[in-house]
């Protein structure tokens, strides 16, 4: 049975006391006893509000409810600014449940996972063990604001750091790519996320020289990995700002000649949603990058706009499918269509198919079916500093071929 080793600050939220005294029993057996219940999502909601936005690590709430049902409750929630995680537990059908998922997501809450009801002990051990990721993990963040002059002076100290998450090809399990995830490690507060910067870099103009860095810093590594023995093409996000600057290929091939790396070994990820508010420019830039060769990505495709017209029009080499397609497709005949319909587009389109969001062994085996080429997510990786780039490959090749030779990765 999962367990952590230390205690969460929890609350739980049903009107069906039978059910939280159920709740209690289980998340004790589970370690956990510093717990808050209410049948009143109301009073729950008064609780957060009195105590701080960030005193309750993890919230359990059903979604139907009398009074306020788990839909006004997310509301409520964003407007309290809630800093923790969120987890949703019911017995409505999966469809209803999802749309109340996808909503939280939307709203920008933290959701950790859905729960169905009668709660069974394991996938509640498995909630706990997402919401207290061990030592050297992505952790849960400081929900601390920062002001533009703040950001201003990180980037100029360069305290923005790259981590880097994997993408593997699911035929060979080969590790070719790593996506670059901007990190500020604040000289008080410690790793920083990039949710609570990237806004402020783009509300306030910053956001071009924050790309700059992030690339800049990216392509040394990749230098650094191949003088190594290591190559692998790293994938940079760029903002709709970059996207607006005409001169914005030419900074990219300065980078590229600084660090010595061909232009085939970067991808430029392009968030989807972005690309129609000046469709002009951005086939203009989009366009001469890949004249240079630099490899194009359309990223969370699916979640966007206009997807079809993009893929049309726009010279992409990959299509990266969003996560809310790709984890637990395997039980959501929904989800399932739409990344097998996703799969097959970017196959006949010459594209090559990257699935974000793979955190265990049933999403890699859903994908292997229906012919993705590569992998991203928690089951390969976390995303980690360069330097433990080189260890992470031997060991993951390793137990690759462990889990190729039991035929685990079958399904």
């Amino acid at each position: 049975m999962p367990t952590i080793d230390r205690q969460l600050r929890i609350m739980a939220i049903d009107d069906d006391p039978f059910e939280l005294k159920l709740m209690t029993h289980q998340l004790s057996m589970l370690g956990q006893d510093d717990v808050v219940v209410f049948s009143d999502p109301v009073a729950a909601l008064d609780r957060i509000e009195e105590v701080g936005e960030d005193a309750f690590e993890l919230v359990f709430c059903d979604l139907q409810m009398p009074g306020i049902d788990g839909i006004t409750f997310q509301r409520r929630l964003v407007r309290s600014h809630f800093g923790g995680q969120l987890v949703l537990f019911s017995g409505e059908d999966d469809r209803t449940v999802q749309a109340a998922a996808n909503l939280a997501r939307r709203q920008n809450l933290r959701l950790l996972g859905i729960l169905k009801k009668p709660i069974d002990l394991k996938a509640l051990g498995d909630i706990l063990v997402a919401a207290a990721p061990a030592a050297g993990t992505d952790a849960r963040p400081s929900r601390k604001r920062y002001s533009h002059e703040e950001l201003r002076r990180a980037i100029d100290q360069k305290e923005l750091i790259n981590y880097y998450q994997p993408k593997v090809l699911i035929a060979t399990g080969q590790p070719i790519e790593v996506e670059c995830l901007v990190r500020w490690q604040h000289p008080d507060d410690g790793l920083v996320f990039p949710d609570q910067f990237i806004p402020v870099a783009e509300e306030h103009g910053l956001i071009d020289d924050l790309t700059q860095l992030v690339l800049t810093n990216a392509l040394h590594q990749a230098a650094h990995w191949r003088e190594h023995g290591l190559s692998l093409r790293v994938a940079v996000n760029i903002s709709m700002d970059n996207l607006g600057s005409l001169d914005f290929p030419e900074q990219v091939m300065a980078a590229l000649e600084a660090a010595g790396v061909p232009a085939e070994s970067l991808i430029l990820e392009v968030t989807e949603s972005r690309l129609m508010q000046d469709p002009v420019a951005v086939l203009d830039i989009l366009t001469r990058l890949r004249l240079r060769r630099v490899r194009l990505s359309i990223d969370d495709f699916g979640i966007g706009h206009s997807s079809l017209a993009q893929l049309r029009d726009l010279p992409f080499d990959e299509l990266k499918i969003d996560r809310s397609f790709v984890h637990g497709a395997h039980a959501n005949p929904q989800k399932r269509a739409i990344l097998h319909g996703s799969i097959d587009m970017g196959r006949q389109l010459g594209m090559q198919t990257i699935a974000e969001g793979v955190e265990d062994i049933e999403d890699w085996r859903v994908l292997k079916d229906l012919g993705c080429d590569l992998a991203q997510g928690y089951f390969c990786a976390r995303p980690m500093p360069g330097e433990a780039m080189p260890a992470w490959v031997t060991e993951w090749k390793q137990r690759f071929i462990v889990l190729e030779r039991e035929g685990v990765l079958l399904s």
